[in-house]
This record gives structure tokens, C-alpha cells and sequence, in this order.
């Protein structure tokens, strides 16, 4: 792991705040009811103490929006001890001796919490105030050697408090492994779909631009080619781009204004358009340029099929949504009947579409014309890959809802897990070391003792009980949960009435602040108004219990008060951290990963793009660059019919490469097939026979199957006879062509064993004249089976 994730990070944040918080308000309160409880004449002097302390506590709340160095910080920490612990023997009085121990207990346990990412500078400010509260115990007593019972008990607080900070920081490292995890698998998916996006929109620009070029020009001389040059450039232009980093908006209305009139709209067979543009149309990039394509693609059908050379052109806005609409009065076609393999429609128009969120639809019958229609669905649809700053194929932050929503639950039930687990831990332990110690040290003051071992009882119970679920990683039952509360509420009631009221919150009263902590680890779950209702009760049972006895004096009242803050006063800031942390941690948990997984899959996209565009395009550098150069330049003249053959073979490799994404049973015999409707295009007879079962053949054995026939039948001038053999263990493709033009195009065919990707094809020709024969093999490996 490079560092804290998300959850951890932020717990690490939270845990920091909320001890800072804590201890001054602690400070604050105690201090205030110390000050109190103390003598008229010993008032200034315990000011003149208590006072800086509480400048040393401003400052750290001050350094929590403004981060001061480790020195200064480690410092004002110790001097807030150091303040508290002098001022114990100046104050003097039972009063002064809760109040030092509750602010110096509540420090050396929020310590370990403000100082989390630092264990030893935590460990060493418990361990101070620890020496300060016995040096101020011995001052305060005439020389007399400090009890060792409060050291020890600072001592393990500090440990436990330790203990439950490690404890909830697994769990949250767990949930950032799992949504490491669960953010891993979506990358992949993510990226594997912008993959395919991009393959999708690469492929339809190869269609539009070089693959029409091509074809056109091996399909004869007879025609002006005054716009070949130009057109090859352009053709370059766009195979070289890198496709899916358009960002912004564009004019859509500005973008059509740019549509030429067809790739044969260049001289006598140009398409004049009418435009009824209502403008400007500011959309995403990414939906215009798709739109701008598909229009441009349109525009060629028309030229080439439509048999008129007029068509109209309109655009405007309806209901919010961006629609585009080509239309002419030529001859017309039937929709379900253009065949899959033909990618005009179904690629370049609807295809880019569905892409960006929009829609295209075609509407057109024999003899009736035809009409297109684009749509941006502006309104009805979220941010897509391509508008403003993000990228085609890339996700979207914050993810799904579902998606997000499953992080956040992810997060916050292990958090709730850890919580939960961490009062368990400070329940059983206190229980059973402090409590247990107290227990059994005053027995001779309850009254009776049995009810108070009973209740003791009755508390590990409940402890058990909670510990069978939360162990098995299995929250409480509810049932579970209400019994277990009463009960712990049943405790405190006769822990204080059989209590003599004088030692209310004193040494013997072992349940007043255990009892919090087994109610805690029953409603972490639940709203903190609910743990302060069961405070409130318990805090009011032993108000009660202490009042029917008499009137205690203020002093009294402020020793209670000062206890009070530093047991239930405690676990009720434990309470509202759990709540902020299930609540406020966890959802800000979950977007921060969200984000963090979002430039995650940004930069993985990025490079898989660049890589893939890469490949591709060296792909197309030893043979179709060099064709478009040459016509772009002039330097190959398509009156040449040696030209007009490789652009033959070149158009009928694009096919084939166009046929690999169809979903169809045989891909290898819908490969051949896109090669002979080229030939058939050409004006070359082909006859196609398949012998045998079908099988898999991995694509990169496609390729080199199918690429001496693209060559061959490229070649051809009027027949050839193209064979599939399966067999179960291998699968033969061979061609016959009755007039192949012998030119340096055929030297590709002896040499493609050479190339090939696979070392169980192989290739071998025959040449008799003027008839051809190529066969390429390839035998299926003994351990893939048949």
C-alpha cells in the first residue's frame, strides 16, 4: 500500500479533531467546576495555573485549521498536563483530586488518539500526566507517597484507548481493502468497455474514411479523381488521430455547416444540401462529433445509392433535446433488409449514437426516399464520456448510485464492526480489572453486597452475550439488543440505591462508568440521542438515589459534576464520534475512493488508449499508410491498375477486420465472407463452400487464415472458388483464382508463414499460369482438445 487509504485517512482525521475537541472541553468544564468547589483564597492562584492550560487548549484547536510543527504541538499537549497536575496541591480538597484526575485521565486517553499517527509522542504524554498526577498527589499530601492505584489506572485507560484506536483501524483498512478490491474488478470493466468504445468508433472512422477511399479507387479509372488526393489526406489525418480526448462543447450548427456532399459528391456526382439550421446548438463534444460524422457518412449513402443529388439538411432544438434530420427523394431501400455486414448504417450512423447516450433512427421504403434523424438526448441523460473534461469511454465521478451507495455501506459496516468491537474490548476489561478490583475491595460498604455481585453478574451476561455475535463478524438482533439494555439499566438502578450516597461516583461505585460502555456496544448502530437517553437515565437514577439521602452541597454537587463529565460525559463524545463516524466519515470515505478509483481508471484508460492507437496505427504503416500517401501526394496515380489492385487487397483486409467484431456462430466464415463481397463488389465471381463441423479459432489465427484470400481474391479479375475444411483437430482455407494479376501484391502471400502469429499455420501456394492456388492451415494444439 503506497499510504492511507480513504477510510483509514480519514479516521485518522476525525479521531484527531474529536480528542482535541474533547480534552479542552473537559478542561474547560472541570475547570470551571474545580475553580468552584475550592477555597475563596486559593481561587487566583488555581487561575493563574488553570488559565494558561486553557490558552494551551485554544492554540491546538487553533492548529486544527492552521497545522503547526510536531515541537510547538507536542508541547502545548504537555503543558496542559503539566498545569492541571500543580494546581491539584494549590486547590487542594477531594475536589481538586477528581478534577485533576478527570482532565489528566481524559488526556492520556485522547492523546492516544490526537497522537494515533505518532504512538510514542502519544505514549510519552500518558506516561507525563501520569507523573504529574502522582507529583501533584504527593505535594498535595505532605510528602506522603502517591497511591499507586490512579497511576496504574491512567496507565491502562491510555493502553485501552490504544487498543480501541487499532482496533477500529483495521476494520477501516479492511473496508479499503474490500473497496481496493470490489474498485479493482469495475476498473477492469470499465477500462475493457472503453477499449471496446474506442475500438467500436476506430473501426467506423477506418469504414468512413480509408476503407471507402480504397474501395472506390480499386473499383476503375473511369471517373475524376481530381478530389482522391485531398480526400487521402484527410483520410491520414484521421487515422493518425487519437480518438476519444475531444473535450468541451461545440457549436453544433457550426459543425454542420462543414459537411461536405459525399466522398463522391467531389465533381459530377456532389450532393447539394439544403440547410434549415436553427442555431447555435452548444452540445458535448463528444454527441456532436458523433453527430457530425454520421451525418458526413450519410451524405456519402446519398451520393452513392440514392440516385438523386439534392438533399435537405435541418436541425433545431425539441424539448431540451438536440435533433439533426437528413432527408432526400431518391429511390429508397428497405431498413431490414441491409445485411449486418455492411457497416454504413449500423456503425457509422446508429452505432456512434447509442456511443454518446443519443439516438439515430432511419425511416426510408422503396421509391418513398429516405430520412435520418439524430438525437441528443440532453435532458433525460447524466455527464458522458466526452463532455467538458472527461473523456470518451471514461466513467464518471461520483459512480453510479448503487455502485456508490454499496462503497458507503461497505465502509460503514466495518467501522460500525470496529466501533462496537473497541466498547466490547473497554467493557470486558474494565470490567474485569478495575470494576472487578473495586468490587471486591468494598464489600463491607454495599448494602446488601449480594445485589451489587449479582449486578456484577448480570453485566458479564450481557458482555458474553454481545461478544458471541460481534466475534462471528454478526450484528446483535434487536431482541438482543433491548433485553441487553434493560439489563444494563437494572444494574445501575441497584448499584445506586444499595450504594450509601456519600460514595456516589467515589471509589466503591464500580458501575457508574462501566455501565456506559456495555450500552454503547448495544446502540452503536443507532442514533447517538439514543445512547444520550440511556446516559441521561443512568445519570438520573444515581441523582435520584443521592437526593432521597439529603441535600449535597455544592461541593458535592461539583465533585458528582466533575466525575460525571469524565465518565458519561466521555462516553458520550464516544458516542457522537461513532455516530459522525458511521454518518459523516463513511460517506466522505466513499466518495474520496470514488474519486480516487475514477482517476485511477482516467489514467489506465489513457493508457490503454495511447497504447492501442499505437498498435493500430503501426498496424496500417506497411501497407495502407503508404497507399494514402501516395494518392494524397500524387506519387500513385489511381490510373494505374497495379494501384487499383492493392487498394483492393487493402479495402478487403478492412472488411475482414470490420467482420471480427460481429457476434455470429462462425466468425471465420463471416471473415471470408466480408472478403468475397469485395471481390463481388469489384465484379468478380466467387464461389464459397464450407466441408465439416465448425470449431473456436482464436482471432489472431483468423488473421492469418484469412489474409491470403483478402490478397488473392484482391487480385482477381473475374473468377475464384474460395474452400473452408474442418476437421476436428485442424481447419484448412484455401483459394483458387482462375486470372490472378501476378505483381509484387502476391509475394505477400508466399511470405505470410513468415509473419504469422501462430507457429501451427501454414501457408503454401501453387501458380500454374494464370491460375493461383493458396491453402493456409492450422492445426488446433494437442492440449486444447477439439
Amino acid at each position: 500500500m503506497d499510504g492511507p487509504r480513504s477510510s483509514e485517512r480519514l479516521l485518522l482525521l476525525t479521531v484527531e479533531r474529536y480528542g482535541v475537541w474533547l480534552r479542552s472541553t473537559v478542561v474547560c468544564l472541570c475547570s470551571a467546576l474545580g475553580i468552584v468547589s475550592a477555597d475563596v483564597a486559593e481561587i487566583p492562584l488555581a487561575m493563574s495555573l488553570l488559565v494558561p492550560a486553557l490558552l494551551a487548549c485554544g492554540a491546538r484547536l487553533y492548529s486544527l485549521r492552521r497545522p503547526l510543527p510536531f515541537a510547538p504541538l507536542w508541547t502545548l499537549d504537555a503543558a496542559v498536563v503539566v498545569l492541571t497536575g500543580l494546581s491539584q496541591p494549590v486547590l487542594g480538597g477531594d475536589g481538586a483530586d477528581v478534577m485533576v484526575e478527570a482532565i489528566v485521565g481524559i488526556s492520556v486517553i485522547t492523546f492516544q488518539q490526537e497522537w494515533a499517527a505518532r504512538p510514542m509522542a502519544g505514549a510519552t504524554l500518558a506516561a507525563l500526566g501520569a507523573g504529574v498526577c502522582a507529583l501533584g498527589d504527593v505535594l498535595s499530601s505532605s510528602g506522603n507517597s502517591p497511591e499507586s492505584a490512579p497511576l496504574v489506572r491512567l496507565l491502562f485507560e491510555a493502553g485501552l484507548s490504544r487498543a480501541a484506536y487499532l482496533i477500529v483501524r483495521t476494520r477501516a483498512r479492511a473496508a479499503d481493502r474490500s473497496a481496493a478490491a470490489r474498485a479493482a474488478s469495475r476498473r477492469e470493466a470499465d477500462v475493457a468497455a472503453a477499449r471496446r468504445a474506442t475500438e467500436r468508433e476506430y473501426l467506423a472512422t477506418l469504414h468512413d474514411t480509408a476503407s471507402a477511399t480504397l474501395l472506390m479507387v480499386s473499383q476503375g479509372d473511369g471517373r475524376d479523381w481530381s478530389w482522391l488526393p485531398p480526400r487521402a489526406r484527410q483520410d491520414l489525418e484521421a487515422l493518425s488521430a487519437m480518438p476519444g480526448f475531444e473535450t468541451g462543447s461545440v457549436d453544433l450548427a457550426e459543425l454542420l455547416g462543414c459537411v461536405p456532399g459525399g466522398r463522391e459528391g467531389e465533381g459530377q456526382a456532389r450532393v447539394r444540401l439544403r440547410t434549415r439550421i436553427d442555431g447555435p446548438l452548444a452540445i458535448p463534444s463528444g454527441p456532436g462529433l458523433a453527430i457530425f460524422k454520421g451525418v458526413r457518412e450519410a451524405v456519402t449513402n446519398v451520393a452513392r445509392h440514392a440516385g438523386v443529388r439534392e438533399a435537405e439538411l435541418r436541425a433545431w432544438v425539441e424539448e431540451d433535446d438536440a435533433v439533426v434530420e437528413l432527408s432526400d427523394a431518391g429511390r429508397g431501400f428497405d431498413p431490414e433488409s441491409v445485411p449486418a455486414r455492411r457497416r454504413g448504417i449500423s456503425n457509422s450512423i446508429i452505432g456512434r449514437m447509442h456511443e454518446v447516450g443519443g439516438s439515430a433512427t432511419i425511416t426510408s421504403h422503396p421509391g418513398t426516399g429516405t430520412r435520418v434523424q439524430w438525437r441528443w438526448h440532453a435532458r433525460s441523460r447524466a455527464p458522458q464520456p466526452g463532455d467538458g473534461a472527461q473523456t470518451k469511454g471514461e466513467p464518471q465521478a461520483p459512480r453510479a448510485p448503487a455502485q456508490h451507495a454499496a462503497v458507503i455501506r461497505l465502509i460503514r459496516g466495518q467501522l460500525l464492526h470496529g466501533a462496537q468491537l473497541a466498547a466490547l474490548l473497554i467493557s470486558l476489561l474494565s470490567q474485569f480489572t478495575l470494576s472487578l478490583q473495586q468490587l471486591t475491595a468494598y464489600q463491607g460498604v454495599y448494602r446488601p453486597a449480594w445485589a451489587q455481585t449479582a449486578a456484577f453478574v448480570c453485566l458479564v451476561v450481557v458482555a458474553i452475550t454481545g461478544a458471541t455475535y460481534l466475534l462471528r463478524g454478526r450484528r446483535i438482533p434487536p431482541r438482543v439488543r433491548w433485553w441487553g439494555l434493560c439489563s444494563v439499566l437494572a444494574v445501575s438502578a441497584i448499584c445506586a440505591f444499595t450504594l450509601p450516597p456519600e460514595q456516589s461516583t467515589g471509589a466503591p461505585d464500580w458501575a457508574f462508568g462501566v455501565v456506559g460502555w456495555h450500552a454503547l456496544f448495544l446502540l452503536a448502530d443507532l442514533r447517538v440521542r439514543v445512547f444520550a437517553a440511556f446516559l441521561g437515565a443512568h445519570v438520573g437514577l444515581n441523582a435520584t438515589a443521592v437526593s432521597l439521602s439529603g441535600a449535597p452541597t455544592i461541593a458535592q454537587w461539583a465533585t458528582m459534576g466533575i466525575s460525571t463529565i469524565g465518565s458519561c460525559g466521555f462516553q458520550l463524545s464516544v458516542g457522537v464520534l461513532m455516530t459522525y463516524l458511521l454518518h459523516g466519515t463513511a460517506p466522505a470515505a466513499g466518495t474520496a475512493a470514488a474519486r480516487e478509483e475514477e482517476l485511477r481508471t482516467r489514467e489506465r484508460i489513457h493508457e490503454d488508449m495511447q497504447r492501442d492507437h499505437k498498435e493500430r496505427y503501426r498496424a496500417l504503416t506497411a501497407t495502407t499508410v503508404p497507399l494514402l500517401v501516395g494518392l494524397g501526394h500524387g506519387v500513385l496515380s489511381p490510373h494505374d491498375e497495379e494501384v487499383r489492385l492493392r487498394c483492393g487487397v487493402e479495402a478487403a483486409r478492412m472488411r475482414r477486420l470490420f467482420a471480427e467484431s460481429d457476434a455470429v456462430l462462425d466468425p471465420l466464415l463471416n471473415e471470408l465472407r466480408a472478403c468475397v463481397e469485395v471481390a463481388e463488389h469489384q465484379g468478380v465471381t466467387v464461389s464459397l463452400a464450407v466441408r465439416g463441423q465448425p470449431g473456436e479459432v482464436p482471432v489472431e489465427v483468423r488473421r492469418e487464415l484469412a489474409d491470403p484470400v483478402a490478397v488473392i481474391l484482391g487480385r482477381t479479375r473475374s473468377t475464384a472458388r474460395v474452400t473452408v475444411v474442418w476437421t476436428p483437430r485442424a481447419v484448412r482455407v484455401s483459394v483458387v483464382s482462375e486470372d490472378c494479376a501476378d505483381g509484387p501484391g502476391t509475394a505477400e502471400v508466399a511470405q505470410a508463414h513468415g509473419r504469422a502469429t501462430d507457429a501451427n499455420v501454414t501457408v503454401a501456394r501453387t501458380a500454374r499460369g494464370g491460375s493461383v492456388w493458396v491453402e493456409a492451415g492450422w492445426r488446433r494444439p494437442a492440449a486444447s482438445g477439439s
